[in-house]
């Protein structure tokens, strides 16, 4: 099986990965993320009750937003390379995402280390941040992934 994504060696300290995939979000997305979580917040599903709002129409369910920025990288940076999320931190929202923006997400390595319990594996932490057609900055979150170490055969492939 091809891996598409980085090993642990591969990420580089303070590199940023542009993500050419970029995602529109729809109706549909909003409408099918939000009743699937069981939530029944009016400022997602109900155009009347949001026009009184602040933003004065819906805005796109945060959660959603937080697992298209998640996802978006993947192909880039974790496909097939990654053991496990190890989890998220400092997540923030700065702007709304509105039915209709356009995301792109760029990810920057923060920080790497060796595992101490898998000599297999390595910490990589990760900052992505989604910023929609306007260029504002609607998410940002950190995250640690438990990454594979480059196997011996694709190290000797490489070189």
């Amino acid at each position: 099986m091809s891996m598409a994504g980085l090993y642990f060696e591969e990420f580089v300290v303070g590199e940023v990965h542009r993500h050419a995939v970029t995602r529109t979000v729809t109706e549909t997305d909003n409408l099918l993320f939000t009743t699937l979580t069981m939530n029944p917040q009016p400022l997602h599903l109900d155009e009347e009750f949001a026009k009184g709002s602040m933003f004065g129409t819906r805005i796109v369910n945060s959660v959603f937003t937080l697992g298209l920025v998640a996802g978006i990288h993947v192909s880039d940076l974790t496909l097939g390379t990654t053991v496990g999320n190890l989890g998220f931190e400092d997540v923030q929202f700065p702007k709304p995402v509105f039915i209709g923006d356009t995301l792109r997400v760029e990810s920057e390595v923060l920080d790497k280390r060796e595992s101490k319990s898998r000599p297999e594996t390595g910490i990589v932490k990760l900052e992505h941040r989604a910023l929609n057609q306007r260029d504002e900055l609607v998410c940002r979150l950190r995250r640690a992934a438990l990454m594979k170490r480059r196997p011996a055969e694709v190290s000797e492939e490489k070189a």
